[in-house]
């Protein structure tokens, strides 16, 4: 028996090309820019893209709120799609508790640009309704429109 992913997603064509937004997702400094809704920041990230490499963003709040999320790639296809989950802290060491696996999937748009995918794949119908409590929708389009500005320029 499977059971369901509990998902919540955003789905849009950006006017932009896949290896920008890919750059954007993989290159830290740009991922910094860009990554979570102002006025919330990302002080840092740590990337190493390949399955089992660390996923690491540190984000501050506006009232110098510390929020370090780690995690780890589960799946790296180049300029197509990235899969990571805060259910292992460095390599396969599980953490604490698991809250989502992150699903990014890129692909040319056929009236250009790119078909952007963002899913958020959750362990629980909780863990999901906790996470759209928290703004899942209005955060991840809000950073979604962040990346597609810093991608018409890198």
């Amino acid at each position: 028996m499977t059971s369901p992913l509990f998902p919540l997603s955003l789905d849009r064509v950006l006017k932009v090309p896949r290896q920008a937004v890919w750059r954007c997702w993989t290159e830290p400094e740009l991922l910094c820019q860009w990554f979570c809704p102002k006025p919330w920041s990302v002080s840092h990230a740590v990337i190493e893209l390949q399955a089992g490499g660390r996923f690491l963003t540190h984000m501050v709040g506006p009232n110098g709120e510390q929020m370090p999320n780690a995690g780890v790639f589960l799946q790296v296809e180049p300029d197509r799609k990235l899969v990571f989950t805060d259910a292992f802290t460095s390599a396969w060491v599980p953490s604490g508790k698991a809250f989502m696996v992150g699903e990014i999937t890129l692909a040319d748009a056929p009236e250009g640009g790119t078909h952007y995918l963002a899913r958020a794949l959750h362990w629980s119908e909780a863990d999901m309704q906790q996470h759209e409590a928290m703004g899942f929708n209005e955060g991840w389009a809000a950073a979604t429109l962040q990346l597609e500005a810093l991608a018409r320029t890198s």
